[in-house]
């Protein structure tokens, strides 16, 4: 039987009710996504480091894991990953998740691209990730992240805002409730119960420090949490609106920092880390010049600083971790459309070697 759907002016939020029953012909609709390289939704505001494309395929109906999809191919030349005489480019599945949007059995495929020649794709950037992390298995690394946006409405205006001018200077928004204080919560909540039904391991979400902007929190990145939300308008953008500078935020704890005597080894790695600020500011998102000013809880762009519960320096260590001797530490220099793989590989390239 067909559940109602809820009165809601998101579709977002309207899915998630939609019936879970197969479709009359045993047939799985699958949903194939996968990072490309560039916008091509202007509202978004998105930049090439975040951008997620979608195919649509119709399978036989059954249980699959990725070696049991097929690989497919689109024209690159579309999406400016391939010369319009040599378009072909391949899908390769690397993992499979529950779609929330169309309920049971209908899937959602995170895919590599390669190009005709066997070789990763310029623009594949997971690969590279994958790579470096296999190499280091044996240190058991683990990267949470924190993802922000802000939500916009039909005019590219964030959600709540007066028509004319700002709205009231920040404090009560933080990880506020009730009306005033925070807005498009129904969107949030909606987010969060697609990713919990599709398994992405979500840990957490708040409102940010000014109306319609979010943030979510994720363990190990797995590249497909951020497209359950772009459903929605939204951008990811370092610098939205003047006052606010929107962050990715990786905290990064191997094996030997969790254990006592761990800050030895987290203050190794700052130290590589900060030999190679300026490599790790190329990859960490577009226009993050506009984020990284010294103000508004960020290090200046051009210097690299680290301190216990300094949420103004490049890297912070949280004030549990500098009272205990160990645990983790957090980046804080990418922007909110910074692409975690990249993050994530570059942040183990320097502080436990290449996998090369």
């Amino acid at each position: 039987m067909v559940r109602p759907v809820p009165p809601s002016p998101h579709r977002l939020l309207a899915a998630l009710w939609r019936s879970t029953s197969p479709e009359p012909d045993r047939r799985c609709p699958t949903i194939s996504y996968r990072i490309h390289a560039h916008d091509t939704n202007m509202l978004s505001q998105a930049t090439p480091s975040s951008n997620i494309s979608r195919t649509d395929t119709t399978l036989k109906e059954q249980e699959y894991t990725p070696d049991d999809l097929p690989t497919w191919n689109f024209d690159g030349s579309s999406t400016e990953q391939a010369p319009g005489d040599n378009s072909d480019v391949y899908l390769k599945p690397v993992a499979v998740f529950p779609d929330p949007f169309r309920g049971t059995p209908n899937i959602l495929v995170l895919a590599e691209c390669w190009d005709a020649d066997g070789s990763p794709n310029k623009y594949n950037y997971r690969y590279e990730c994958a790579k470096t992390m296999q190499a280091h298995t044996a240190l058991e690394p683990w990267f949470g992240l924190e993802q922000e946006y802000t939500l916009l409405d039909l005019s590219n205006r964030p959600f709540g805002w007066p028509s004319n001018g700002f709205p009231a200077p920040q404090g009560p928004y933080y990880c506020g409730v009730g009306a005033g204080k925070v807005v498009q919560r129904d969107i949030v909540e909606a987010h969060y119960k697609a990713c919990l039904y599709s398994g992405v391991k979500i840990s957490g979400t708040n409102a940010e420090v000014m109306p319609a902007q979010w943030e979510f929190q994720v363990g190990p990145c797995v590249g497909i949490e951020r497209s359950l939300v772009p459903r929605c308008l939204c951008t990811l953008s370092p610098f939205p609106v003047t006052g606010t500078a929107p962050v990715c935020t990786p905290t990064s704890p191997p094996r030997d920092m969790e254990v006592e005597g761990g800050m030895k080894y987290i203050e190794d790695a700052i130290k590589k880390l900060e030999g190679r600020h300026k490599e790790h500011i190329a990859v960490y998102g577009e226009d993050n010049d506009q984020r990284l000013t010294g103000r508004h809880e960020t290090g200046a762009i051009d210097q690299f600083s680290w301190g216990v519960a300094n949420r103004g320096a490049s890297i912070r260590i949280p004030r549990e971790v500098g009272a205990k001797g160990y645990g983790y530490f957090e980046d804080r220099r990418p922007a909110s459309n910074s692409d975690p793989y990249r993050i994530t590989h570059i942040m183990m390239e320097t502080c436990f070697g290449a996998s090369d």
